[in-house]
């Protein structure tokens, strides 16, 4: 096993988890990687081989046929996935802050209706709050759900979801003002509902449609969708939890764990661009030696393994803050705005070494190169992070005089 971004610390259990994933991403995603992202082809294989080691049920408590594994655990099985191929990593994390969601937030009909199903990998789980005119800012939600009788009717256009197509359970953000008196703030006229539907493309449930794969630079083979609902009908029993007006925090509470993905994903790409650019630099010769050997690449290379395990030791203390109980929004900020900022400096870096070969399709670095980008705006952009970084520290050093 490679000397960076180790985890001290963890059981047996936790060690076997890793290694068998590591050895699935090295055996049965690497080898390919790069020619499924470049067809934008899902990687329905890929998917089923994880559905069978369990992994879309690594977080779901026992009693509802999950491993009940910590985020830290979770966490750490994203960075080896996305050290692999990036994409795969998403497909299972809006999964996984779906089901996060339920088990913090549901009631016990949903719980025992949705997780383990969800556990088996038989439901995906896909979450919805962007539109296409708001991007960080969630107040603004224009997405709109009114009471009628038992059932509420929902309209309005969502953006960005990741697994739009391929879920059959997404959870939508929507203003219901329903019993919030006008003035209410924002974010206490928002609530969550639990809409199910078919996989696929097209009208997939009666009011609501999934247009099609929204074409990217990177992040490919996973679909990216928009969400239209015109008049979509959801039981009552349907609200994440019971109650109108909590969207907004069953949300933020989902977006820090997805946080921390992020944050796992963005250390997993540095860590295979790493690997790439030191492989690299000891094959390829330059005036009669390796370019390993010249102190212009090994200062690269320094500065590339110290990003990688400054990164992952972030990631690390921000799942385990969230996995004792404790707020960790600071932690989660800062490990993710650090790993996302790592990842892209560590990729271009690795870009550098292999020069002229980079800009090749051939070669594994090229996709790395647009993948990295996502990360810099996923789960918040660097600016929200800091926003969030910012404000935490105030209230944490308030001035006494």
């Amino acid at each position: 096993m490679a000397r960076l971004a180790q985890t001290a610390g963890l059981t047996d259990v936790q060690q076997e988890i890793l290694a068998t994933v590591r050895d699935f991403v090295d055996k049965e995603i690497i080898p390919v990687a790069t020619e499924l992202e470049h067809r934008d082809e899902y990687p329905q294989q890929i998917v089923d081989g994880l559905k069978e080691l369990g992994l879309f049920g690594l977080m779901i408590p026992e009693e509802y046929g999950g491993l009940g594994e910590s985020l830290l655990t979770y966490a750490l099985c994203v960075e080896e996935i996305a050290r692999g191929w990036m994409s795969v990593s998403g497909i299972i994390n809006t999964h996984f802050i779906v089901a996060y969601m339920l088990k913090q937030h549901g009631t016990q009909e949903q719980k025992d209706h949705f997780l383990p199903r969800m556990a088996a990998g038989d439901i995906r789980g896909a979450f919805s709050m962007s539109e296409p005119g708001l991007g960080s800012d969630v107040s603004a939600i224009t997405s709109k759900a009114v009471k009628d009788g038992d059932e509420y009717v929902l309209n309005g256009q969502k953006m960005w979801l990741t697994n739009g197509g391929t879920s059959s359970l997404v959870a939508v953000l929507v203003r219901s003002d329903e019993g919030h008196p006008e003035g209410t703030a924002p974010h206490k006229s928002m609530t969550t509902f639990l809409v199910e539907k078919e996989p696929g493309f097209g009208e997939v449930r009666p009011g609501l449609t999934i247009p099609g794969k929204i074409d990217k630079m990177g992040y490919k083979g996973v679909d990216t969708t928009e969400l239209i609902m015109d008049d979509l009908r959801i039981p009552a029993d349907r609200v994440l939890g019971g109650v109108t007006g909590r969207g907004f925090y069953q949300m933020m509470d989902g977006v820090e764990v997805g946080r921390v993905n992020v944050a796992a994903r963005g250390c997993g790409v540095a860590q295979r661009a790493f690997e790439l650019g030191v492989q690299y630099a000891q094959q390829r010769h330059t005036f009669g030696k390796p370019i390993a050997q010249h102190q212009a690449i090994q200062f690269k290379l320094a500065e590339m393994a110290t990003k990688v395990e400054a990164a992952h030791a972030m990631m690390v203390n921000a799942a385990r803050k969230k996995d004792s109980g404790e707020r960790n929004d600071l932690e989660a900020g800062m490990a993710k705005y650090l790993a996302s900022e790592y990842c892209k400096e560590v990729v271009e870096d690795a870009f550098r070494i292999h020069g002229g070969y980079g800009f090749s399709k051939e070669y594994e670095i090229e996709r790395l190169y647009r993948e990295a980008p996502m990360l810099l705006i996923g789960e918040g952009t660097a600016e929200i992070q800091k926003m969030i970084i910012g404000r935490r520290l105030l209230e944490e050093y308030r001035f006494q005089g």
